[in-house]
């Protein structure tokens, strides 16, 4: 196999060189015709235009005083006329001489011309033909750097891997919380490199590659990083999108320059973030074929994967958040042979994580983290760093020296609808709209059993496009939904609409982002969850498949036009009756609906506190 894989970069290396003498060829004939059309203008404005008259006319203009000046030199004369046409053109005769013309001299002087000899020194020849040669030189020299500044010709091929050595990367296992199963993954990987003969005693190989997947924001990156300063060994780290390039090739050769650099500094770590800029799958014939650079750059990671020796102590870490689209035959065993799921932290990861990132920001005695982790479920450890930082910033700016609980929250509230945007100024009409809007999510949510309980009801306009918003906060961590959950979410997200509805009998434009969350939850209910009994315990379409180019495409509907009908129907019930369900709430409850109102126009922000003071009051 190894025999092969060398047999195979000797050709690519062939190939190569091959190439980069073609790109010299296309380069010199380039320069020299550049150059040739550089000196033909030149000499058209220095020269102007050189016409070749006999002698007699020569004579026929001297008799006329036609001739402005002359130049003598052993076998020609070049005559300027008097009457220039363009002033800036310059317009010369050619004649050439007559042996034994004696009386030329004579003639010059008794027609008052001025003359002058130009003996012909070879030198000068030499000279012009090397002045001639200065735009070639400069044309080639200066297309050259530009394809090795754009990784091109020589450089074509060469890896832009960043290389850490140890732990220069400056992150450990330490300083990763919330990600206790994949963390336990990669000590092992770690600890095969540190002691490989523990497991080639036994008879174990090492993992060829680890893939890290997870949504954007989970921590993969760091992971990676946090490997490599535990491992201290040498860390290759580059994104999939550096292999590759406009010219077919690079990309593979630059496979082979990574892999190569990597055996000579083994034992050491690979790493490619984002994958899937590379490693997508070919079956899906959008990529033109085996001429393509990515698939050709696919090929020379699989072929390398294959070729080196796992005893040297090489490990492949990747991270993707899409691994529906990669390649089978890069995730099977013996490549990528450990999948790593880095989730979003639950309640005890977001906890961890939070102290990990307030470790060296000061905090006073009223910050709870579990308080700030169950109101941010569903967020990612990038999330809960930006809300740290974002409570710091706050405050700085309130002239406070440590971050309070108050602060904490109002980052979370930063993150998740944007700053307060102060500039926007709502006329009165628009903000009782708003007012009721928001009132009318609170007050379904309030009385309906299965809903969270309500945090905060503001009509602030924030920098996110929200005009005003009402924040639930959860009392534990939730992994899975009850149907009467997610009925009872349906019926909070239409709240809005039916306070619009009572106060105002009318509607507006606020309640397009409900309507637009509900039909995808009803959606859900029916055509994956089996919660409609018309339509039964079957799954409908493959939803949770993200979409890329070329796989949708031949994407054919799974059931027929009367069930698509029914499904339509079924999700119009839910909605409508949920919908009714809104109303009457609202219509039983209308006098707190106005209470509530009047106290958030007057405040803009309510707390939960005094919003549910309003219903013993």
């Amino acid at each position: 196999m190894n025999n092969q894989q060398n047999n195979k970069n000797d050709k690519n290396d062939k190939d190569n060189k091959k190439r980069n003498a073609k790109y010299l060829a296309v380069f010199l004939v380039v320069s020299i015709l550049g150059t040739i059309f550089f000196n033909s203008i030149i000499t058209k404005w220095r020269n102007g235009t050189e016409t070749t008259i006999s002698y007699n006319k020569f004579v026929t203009m001297l008799d006329k005083d036609q001739v402005k000046s002359v130049k003598v030199t052993d076998s020609q004369l070049k005559v300027t006329p008097k009457n220039e046409g363009n002033p800036f053109y310059k317009t010369t005769y050619t004649v050439q001489r007559i042996s034994g013309d004696y009386e030329l001299v004579n003639r010059l002087i008794k027609s008052k011309i001025a003359f002058e000899q130009e003996p012909e020194d070879p030198m000068d020849t030499f000279l012009s033909i090397l002045i001639s040669l200065i735009p070639t030189i400069v044309i080639f020299g200066f297309l050259v750097m530009m394809m090795r500044r754009s990784s091109g010709m020589m450089g074509v091929g060469k890896s832009n891997a960043k290389v850490y050595v140890e732990k220069k990367t400056g992150v450990t296992f330490a300083d990763v919380a919330g990600q206790g199963e994949a963390k336990e993954t990669l000590t092992e990987m770690v600890d095969f490199l540190h002691h490989p003969e523990r497991y080639t005693e036994i008879g174990a190989k090492l993992p060829k590659g680890a893939l890290l997947v997870g949504p954007p924001g989970t921590g993969k990156t760091l992971l990676a990083k946090a490997v490599a300063g535990e491992a201290g060994v040498p860390f290759f780290s580059l994104s999939g999108s550096d292999f590759v390039e406009m010219f077919v090739g690079v990309g593979a050769s630059r496979v082979r320059d990574l892999f190569k650099q990597a055996q000579q500094m083994a034992p050491c770590i690979i790493f490619i973030d984002e994958i899937d800029a590379i490693g997508k799958s070919r079956d899906n014939g959008m990529h033109g074929g085996g001429n393509d650079e990515r698939e050709q750059t696919l090929n020379a990671l699989l072929a390398e994967m294959d070729g080196f020796d796992t005893s040297k102590g090489i490990i492949i870490l990747a991270a993707t958040n899409r691994p529906e689209v990669l390649d089978k035959a890069l995730l099977r065993p013996g490549r990528f042979d450990r999948r790593v799921i880095v989730e979003r932290p639950d309640l005890k990861g977001r906890i961890e994580t939070l102290k990990v990132h307030a470790k060296d920001v000061k905090m006073d005695e009223t910050v709870d983290f579990e308080e700030i982790a169950l109101a941010t479920s569903g967020a990612v450890g990038s999330d809960l760093a930006n809300m740290i930082n974002e409570a710091a910033l706050g405050a700085v700016k309130a002239g406070r020296k440590a971050v309070s609980q108050k602060d904490l929250f109002e980052a979370v509230e930063v993150v998740i609808a944007g700053k307060e945007k102060k500039d926007r100024i709502l006329g009165d009409e628009e903000k009782h709209i708003v007012a009721y809007h928001e009132v009318g999510h609170a007050l379904v949510m309030a009385l309906q059993k299965e809903s969270e309980p309500v945090q905060k009801i503001t009509i602030v306009p924030r920098t996110m496009g929200a005009l005003g918003y009402t924040m639930q906060r959860p009392e534990e961590e939730k992994y899975l939904n009850k149907k009467d959950e997610m009925l009872a979410d349906l019926v909070s997200f239409f709240g809005g609409r039916a306070a619009e509805e009572v106060k105002f009998n009318s509607v507006t434009t606020g309640a397009s982002n409900d309507i637009k969350r509900a039909t995808a939850t009803a959606r859900a209910m029916v055509m994956q969850y089996g919660m409609s009994e018309k339509m039964g315990l079957i799954a409908y379409g493959d939803e949770g498949d993200e979409v890329f180019i070329g796989r949708d495409l031949a994407h054919t509907r799974s059931y027929s036009e009367e069930v698509a009908k029914d499904i339509d129907q079924e999700i119009h019930g839910i909605i409508d009756g949920c919908h009714k369900k809104a109303r009457e709430i609202i219509l039983e409850h209308e006098d707190v609906l106005h209470k509530c109102a009047a106290l958030l126009l007057e405040k803009e922000k309510v707390q939960r506190d005094e919003f549910e003071a309003l219903f013993t009051a």
